[in-house]
């Protein structure tokens, strides 16, 4: 039996695809290797949605060369946005045996034929593509057009995992509010999920902050498995840069997002992700981002410096920050998310909260999304896939340590 590795980059949705693409490789007879580093095929599916992480592609694709030519890897795949992107790279990278893009077609509304994720939770991915032109971003020219995955579809994958054991559903796609299967929108899936019964999470990631209905907020308010946790990426906050990164439309939704929706739905959590030295973002612009960012307060804040990207319409727009200045600029973000982070992590010592465990030890809040916001460790026997009552004791950098209620 022909033994198989991987290497997952980039975001849940590309991770999907990537269980696709190895389970479809484990029907046909291959084994998942004991040992990443040697194994007769390794495939490294890849972003390049910025320039780090192609960077980080173009890393492991040579780590992986460097393993065959050692006789660690019979073969190197390489698979995902990076060889979609740029064909071009096979001729920099000729060791490398196969190159494969993203699916086509809708080839993801496959059903995974393996998880990555473990036993406790799963991301289900409803959509493909993005039909959003904003002015900085490849992923409409990578991934083409929003495509909606078929309702059944998606509630046959959800009841397969339910039958594993699988207690937390990330629902993912570049944008979840525009689902719609014939007259069905998002809330109707979502409602349709919750009559499957059971007890389990339903967690919607990634949202634009000008589509969020006042039906998914009434689900959100009403679903007895609802997460109560939202990452709206603002990219910005400033009328004039917003509007140069093509986001218009979100416009007068960003300036109030924080305060709508806590008022919307008490007790949420809000994330956000802001993008710093877009063509157009003057210090003065930059102070007044940092001032909204330190009212609105979001409980979760990742930033990112401008990345030129090649095809995009902000490639070539005059009026860039210098990449130091960018980068600067994002960790002075980063310096104000987690003075955040301290003052209301520091808040929540003591409580009581309702956790899932997805290792031994090792659990999260709904708070607390897959690979994004820490986790919450803890001592105790519970098993993966089982909810459990933690007592948070402290915070270490952006994670919990707790104690186990019984």
């Amino acid at each position: 039996m022909k033994t198989l590795s991987l290497v997952s980059l980039g975001c849940a949705k590309n991770a999907v695809d990537l269980q696709i693409l190895a389970g479809k490789m484990l029907k046909a007879g291959y084994v998942l290797s004991r040992d990443p580093d040697r194994a007769d095929t390794v495939i490294v599916n890849t972003c390049s949605f910025i320039a780090a992480a192609r960077e980080e592609a173009e890393a492991e694709i040579a780590r992986a060369l460097l393993l065959k030519s050692r006789g660690a890897y019979g073969e190197v795949v390489v698979a995902g946005c990076y060889p979609q992107r740029y064909p071009e790279a096979k001729a920099k990278f000729p060791g490398v045996d196969r190159w494969q893009g993203v699916p086509g077609g809708w080839e993801a509304q496959a059903v995974p034929g393996l998880r990555l994720t473990g036993k406790a939770f799963a991301y289900l991915k409803i959509a493909e593509g993005c039909s959003h032109k904003c002015a900085y971003c490849a992923i409409p020219a990578i991934r083409g057009p929003f495509r909606a995955r078929p309702m059944d579809a998606i509630l046959d994958e959800t009841k397969a995992l339910l039958a594993t054991g699988c207690r937390e559903f990330n629902i993912v796609a570049q944008d979840p509010m525009i689902w719609r299967d014939g007259a069905r929108r998002l809330e109707d899936l979502l409602r349709a999920l919750d009559a499957l019964g059971g007890d389990f999470w339903i967690r919607v990631l990634y949202s634009y902050p000008h589509e969020i209905s006042e039906g998914f907020i009434e689900w959100m308010n009403t679903s007895p498995h609802a997460v109560k946790y939202i990452d709206v990426p603002l990219q910005h906050t400033v009328p004039e840069v917003l509007a140069k990164m093509n986001r218009a439309a979100a416009i007068a939704a960003t300036r109030g997002a924080a305060e709508r929706l806590r008022a919307a739905v008490p007790g949420v959590t809000l994330r956000t992700t802001i993008m710093t030295g877009f063509p157009g973002e003057t210090a003065r612009r930059f102070e007044a981002l940092l001032a909204d960012l330190a009212r609105m307060r979001f409980d979760r804040l990742g930033a990112f410096a401008f990345s030129p990207e090649k095809g995009t319409a902000a490639a070539g727009m005059p009026g860039r920050p210098s990449r130091k200045t960018a980068v600067e600029r994002e960790r002075a973000v980063m310096k104000l998310a987690k003075e955040i982070w301290r003052e209301k992590a520091k808040a929540a010592l003591g409580s009581v909260q309702r956790a899932l465990v997805v290792a031994p030890g090792v659990a999260r809040l709904a708070s607390q999304a897959p690979d994004v916001d820490g986790v919450t460790y803890f001592e105790g026997a519970a098993e993966p896939g089982e909810f459990v009552k933690l007592r948070l004791c402290a915070a270490k950098g952006f994670d919990f340590t707790a104690s186990l209620c019984r």
